[in-house]
């Protein structure tokens, strides 16, 4: 491996200029594509196996042309103080509003309040519901204009209006403006760990050109495979971060071989087949983990996760071609400014200087050392303490309930709470299947009277039948908000009662609608985490194994890392459900845990924890080779890598950051999880407890029974091939400089 990445580096050094040709070409490719390809149109959200999606599809057969998947608009309506919606001049407004609603386009229906009986019991908030053809995500702007503009000409009457549903849905705000204070303290902190402005560039340049190519690619092929804003959005959060951390890796190592007097194309080479094979098989990691989250059978989530990982396989590529060709560019400017003038006055014969002094990284792992059983107790014992509230995690979706205060939706989703109660928000559709009953109706209406019968159930619509009269649809509205755990018992409830429904009378009863989907969405993921956990964590292990040809150097790896994600999970329940120093980042409503969140953690974070742990260990791990005794390794191997380490947490935690900017509360939600996970692992697993561990392991930390050394192939991540390479070619140099005396 380290010497075909040698070959691969010189290479691409020499031919820098066909290197930076095609990835240019790449890019500009990729734009086009993006600019030409036809508008992104709805990302189908289905989630196959589960009840609700079932009950969904059975929608779709025995109801056509109902739009099943159409998008809903509600426009809520709350009188003065001292009116009712009952009143004649407020119910002309209405009725004005609902003649105006019915005129536009893309529109199947509009409902009237008053004869739907949509008015609050004290006459005071009343609402009008508007279906229509199409998913919110493929409304014109004009439909959702003129639904904006109903509620704005019903609001000049002196009412209170609102406007609230998923015909409001709008692409996802990445929180650009943060992104971009991001990358300016990324840039920072590059100019502070390398010292020039040139070094400091390189990692920029080279993973923007990385995301560029995997955010275009993804936005021209976002119509044809049905990839939505979200996808972007963690590719380019990724694609970021591990973009800007592999270049830093190798740009370092190719300073540290100038460090040692090498020329450029051969420290180019060497800081390749090096450093270049420690990012290959953490890029490799990370993309076990993003394309692992096929296993969970959400197509949605199985088209973020390889869309994520195309994206940092693009970003080792560039790191294995078009950073060593960069290097070709910049020559010796990579270096420090110390570093130069230090070169010039030993030219000039300058007095050579003293053994340099020991760095922080030195300085800091020499501490460990010292004091193993401390430094890992308060490591582990701090990052448990902070993981205790993951022990009171709830899952959920966010619905408008989670929005800002300020914005329609989330006053349409209270006003709405207000007059009719907290359930109305997230109706339950029971579908009725009596393809197999012999009297449907009055089956029907007996499985009716079966769940207003059950707790937390406020009403119960009368079965409505499609045209065949096979099938209905009853509508019940909890007592409970729908992120509740109450909602969730009512929905288990209903589905215990269908099934004896089914036993006596021979119907499928299914409980569908978006709070159920959520419910087995949630549920879905949780089913799927171990397994998940098992994949990625083994797979990864068995990688590592042949890494670090160690059993527990490995073991050490995922053990800390599952520390880091528990306490990670811990610090996001602490302020997004309980709400601690929820204002300090803008978290305007708490609630539950967005679903998805524990197995993306695991998922992301898993990968880029290993990224630290491959790029810190291997670097003990070829001193240790090198002859260096273990506590030795370890100290050189923070020498040399500590402070890399260091700043590519930073930046990664600064990319992230970034998200927490957004308006959207799951963005919001990952961009603050991964950020705080990156700093536990990076700062206290990596920096802390791994160094501890291989202290009081010694040399057990590399033990390898004989029969696994034998079968593992040999992948040479430490460069000894390189090592063999000098031990050639130091004759051919010594009869060069023969022939120069």
């Amino acid at each position: 491996m380290a010497t075909f990445l040698y070959k691969l580096g010189r290479l691409a050094f020499r031919r820098r200029h066909f290197v930076a040709l095609i990835w240019v070409a790449l890019l500009t490719l990729a734009g086009v594509g993006a600019a030409s390809a036809p508008a992104a149109g709805t990302t189908s959200f289905s989630i196959p196996g589960t009840e609700a999606q079932k009950a969904f599809d059975l929608l779709e057969q025995r109801f056509p042309g109902a739009s099943a998947d159409g998008a809903t608009g509600r426009i809520v309506f709350k009188a003065p103080e001292g009116e009712k919606m009952t009143d004649a001049d407020n119910k002309a407004t209405v009725a004005k509003t609902v003649k105006q609603l019915s005129d536009g386009s893309e529109v199947v229906s509009v409902t009237d309040p008053f004869t739907t009986n949509a008015v609050s019991k004290d006459g005071s908030v009343a609402y009008t519901s508007v279906k229509y053809e199409l998913p919110g995500m493929e409304l014109t702007d004009s439909t959702k204009d003129a639904l904006e503009k109903a509620g704005d000409e019903a609001r000049a009457t002196g009412l209170t209006v609102d406007v609230g549903g998923d015909a409001l849905q709008a692409a996802a705000d990445p929180g650009a403006v943060g992104e971009i204070i991001g990358l300016a303290i990324a840039a920072v902190v590059l100019v502070i760990t390398l010292g020039s402005m040139v070094a400091a560039g390189l990692p920029l340049l080279t993973a923007i050109i990385g995301v560029g190519i995997g955010v275009s690619t993804i936005t021209a092929l976002a119509k044809a495979l049905d990839l939505g804003d979200t996808t972007s959005t963690l590719a380019l959060m990724i694609g970021l971060a591990v973009g800007i951390d592999y270049a830093l890796f190798i740009v370092s190592r190719y300073r540290s071989e100038l460090a040692e007097g090498r020329d450029r194309e051969e420290a180019a080479g060497r800081a390749t087949g090096t450093a270049g094979s420690a990012v290959v098989f953490a890029g490799l990691t990370v993309v076990i983990a993003l394309a692992g989250l096929a296993v969970v059978n959400v197509p949605m989530l199985t088209k973020m996760g390889l869309a994520a990982a195309g994206t940092v396989v693009v970003a080792v590529l560039i790191a294995l071609t078009m950073v060593p060709a960069l290097l070709g560019y910049a020559g010796r400017k990579v270096q420090p400014a110390g570093e130069k003038k230090s070169k010039k006055s030993k030219k000039k014969g300058a007095a050579p200087e003293g053994p340099a002094k020991p760095n922080m990284g030195a300085r800091w792992a020499s501490f460990v050392i010292r004091r193993p059983v401390a430094v890992l107790l308060f490591g582990v014992l701090g990052l448990g303490a902070i993981a205790v509230p993951a022990t009171q995690l709830e899952l959920g979706l966010p619905d408008d309930g989670s929005q800002p205060t300020s914005t329609t939706q989330r006053r349409a989703y209270d006003l709405l709470s207000e007059g009719f109660g907290p359930g109305f928000n997230g109706p339950l559709m029971v579908v009725y299947d009596a393809a197999g009953s012999a009297d449907p109706k009055a089956d029907a209406d007996a499985l009716t009277d079966r769940i207003k019968g059950i707790d937390d159930v406020v009403s119960v619509s009368p079965a409505a039948f499609n045209k065949a009269g096979d099938t209905a649809t009853i509508t019940v509205i909890p007592d409970s908000k729908p992120s509740s755990t109450q909602t969730e018992d009512l929905v288990h409830a209903i589905r215990a009662e269908g099934a004896d429904v089914k036993a006596d009378t021979g119907a499928n009863v299914l409980v569908t609608g978006t709070t159920a989907m959520n419910i087995d969405f949630s549920q879905k993921l949780n089913d799927a985490l171990i397994p998940y956990l098992g994949l990625v964590v083994g797979l990864a292990f068995l990688l590592l194994i042949v890494v670090f040809r160690s059993i527990l150097v490995p073991l050490k790896a995922a053990l800390g890392f599952l520390l880091s994600v528990l306490a990670a999970l811990g610090a996001v329940v602490a302020v997004f459900q309980w709400g601690w120093l929820s204002g300090l980042i803008g978290v305007e409503e708490t609630g539950p845990i967005m679903s998805m969140m524990p197995i993306f953690m695991v998922g992301v974070v898993f990968g880029l924890a290993m990224d630290y742990e491959v790029f810190l260990v291997t670097r003990m791990r070829e001193a240790y080779v090198h002859g260096e005794s273990p506590t030795e390794a370890v100290v050189t191997g923070f020498r040399h890598s500590a402070r890399v380490v260091a700043a590519a947490a930073v930046i990664m935690m600064a990319v992230f950051g970034g998200f927490i900017s957004s308006s959207e509360s799951m963005i919001k939600m990952i961009g603050f999880g991964l950020a705080i996970a990156v700093f536990f692992d990076a700062f206290v697993v990596r920096m802390a407890i791994v160094p501890a561990v291989l202290a009081l392991l010694g040399k057990k930390a590399w033990w390898l029974p004989k029969w696994l050394d034998r079968a593992l192939p040999n992948v040479d991540v430490e460069g000894e091939g390189l090592r063999a390479l000098d031990d050639e070619n130091r004759p051919k140099d010594e009869d060069r400089e023969l022939v120069r005396a």
